[in-house]
């Protein structure tokens, strides 16, 4: 059987640098783990899912929609090109981290 990716997987939610320097997406966050646990019902009905990419790593140039519209699981300002890491990026290093946990051995 083939194995399955699912891959440029995201969301684009209005994104900003709050006033405690972090980045807040809770919407990006719930639609993340919504998906994450989408593949994981999908791999227990037998599913040869082998992996699952987020799209994107960072904020960047859509053709679409230039600057507009943030995907990443890292703010970038543009001006200043300083990252900052979404509570998205976050959480998605957190399930990534549990489940190689729970499969190590």
């Amino acid at each position: 059987m083939r194995e399955l990716y699912v891959t440029e997987n995201g969301s684009a939610f209005p994104d900003a640098v709050g006033p405690d320097g972090a980045v807040h997406d809770p919407e990006r966050t719930a639609y993340l783990e919504e998906h994450l646990a989408a593949c994981a019902r999908a791999v227990r009905k037998g599913v040869p899912l082998a992996g699952y990419y987020a799209w994107s790593l960072l904020d960047n140039f859509e053709w679409a929609y230039g600057y507009d519209k943030r995907f990443g699981l890292v703010h970038v300002d543009y001006a200043t090109q300083k990252r900052t890491v979404k509570t998205s990026g976050r959480r998605y290093a957190d399930v990534i981290r549990a489940h190689r946990e729970a499969t190590a051995g």
